[in-house]
């Protein structure tokens, strides 16, 4: 029976038993460390070079706008091209922006040099993206999809867990451009395995352009799901009302205490979301015998309005991240259930370009997030910033649902 019930619980890797699946996660998982360290590096940086948290919420407006463009145009190639294609050739992009880092960083630089370099590498990261999400439902049975997005975003939280933390652990000892390198040597092992994967040029043999017509087909086929827009909608409060990374560096140095070439508080705090969604992701079992999606979306952008709430209350280092840590749970459970909802709609034949709206939704949120927190720490100071953006959330969720109910009402279709 205990056996039984640790089998409803844990993680389903069935999905890694086929190997093509099991090529692109391991591709996965060695880049989620690497490109933790670039995501850690890059507003340290600019924090380095101006001191000024509003700088480095002003990266996230440098990374939104190549994401709104170019996650909606990755959709569309991801629909129109072979798709294994097109992740060698965004994973060379990346790689190569992250030398360029690494370069700037051991010569010298000024800030809107490093803000622009990194307009470029999201551009490369937002097609990338939806390709590769894309491409895991031509890799398994359709009876596996699941249990694949489940391992392969858990493998995505370990890196961000242990990625931030080698980071915090790093930079004092081997400084900053060690960063920018390891995550470029890291891409390059990454390409030569996604070389491996069969090619993935479209099932149903239309010739796209992956043009703007072909954009505008993608919003037409999600606006017709008016759930999947609620789930989109209570994504994008809790994301750009609630996450506080922008707050991340001054924080760690202000209010606990690391020194000014940063320290473990810094990756401690980067680290914290992740290890809560690796720990929700590890025991996510028993998320599949739940029904009622609507339900989980809801309740789960609320848990995450509360602990961000207490992470800005937080005087000490322990208890802001145990905060920050039940905000990941709680983002994981969201994650899950909002793509089973995307999952259960979306052909292959537009699943690029829903994977495109998706990550525009998904990623843009943050990315809006470190543009208000950092100038609202600019104003109000860090903690009150923090903690007002967590009580917007809870707000904002329960008028979204009350205004619809549909959405609360919302199950799982059977099977």
């Amino acid at each position: 029976m205990g056996v039984l019930a640790g089998r409803r619980i844990a993680i389903d890797t069935r999905p890694l038993r086929i190997p093509a699946f099991r090529r692109l996660w391991v591709s996965t998982a060695i880049t989620a460390v690497g490109s933790q360290l670039t995501t850690v590096a890059v507003p340290k940086q600019i924090f380095d070079l101006t001191g000024s948290s509003g700088f480095v919420g002003l990266a996230g407006a440098f990374g939104l706008v190549p994401l709104l463009i170019f996650g909606l145009w990755g959709g569309a190639l991801a629909d129109a091209f072979d798709r294994r294609t097109v992740i060698l050739v965004t994973n060379v992009g990346v790689a190569a922006t992250s030398v360029a880092f690494w370069v700037l960083a051991i010569t010298g630089t000024n800030v809107w040099v490093v803000l622009g370099l990194l307009a470029v590498q999201q551009a490369f990261v937002a097609v990338n993206i939806p390709t590769r999400t894309a491409a895991v439902a031509r890799l398994v049975p359709v009876g596996l999809i699941a249990a694949a997005t489940a391992v392969s975003t858990t493998v995505g939280s370990l890196g961000m867990v242990f990625g931030p933390m080698l980071a915090g652990a790093l930079m004092p000892l081997a400084g900053l451009p060690v960063l920018y390198l390891v995550d470029a040597v890291a891409l390059v092992i990454a390409t030569l395995l996604v070389s491996g994967l069969p090619k993935m040029a479209p099932l149903d043999g239309v010739k796209r352009k992956a043009g703007l017509r072909d954009i505008a087909e993608g919003f037409r086929y999600v606006a017709a799901m008016n759930v999947l827009l609620a789930s989109f909608l209570l994504d994008i409060i809790a994301m750009v009302a609630g996450m506080p990374r922008a707050l991340f560096p001054e924080m760690a140095e202000r209010t606990f205490g690391d020194p000014p070439g940063g320290g473990l508080a810094l990756g401690w705090l980067y680290a914290a979301i992740p290890i809560g969604a690796l720990l929700a992701g590890l025991l996510s079992g028993w998320l599949s015998h739940i029904t009622r999606h609507g339900v989980g979306v809801t309740a789960a952008v609320v848990v995450w309005g509360f602990a961000v709430l207490g992470f800005g209350l937080s005087p000490y280092l322990w208890l802001a991240v145990g905060f920050l840590v039940l905000a990941g749970m709680a983002d994981l459970v969201s994650m899950v259930y909002r793509s089973a909802i995307l999952q259960t709609a979306a052909t292959d034949e537009m699943r690029g370009r829903m994977q495109g709206v998706f990550l525009v939704v998904v990623a843009g949120g943050p990315r809006i997030a470190d543009l208000l927190h950092g100038w609202a720490a600019a104003g109000v100071g860090t903690r009150a910033a923090a903690a007002g953006g967590g009580v917007l959330v809870v707000l904002l969720a329960v008028l979204a649902v009350v205004c619809l109910p549909a959405f609360w009402r919302y199950r799982a279709k059977a099977g």
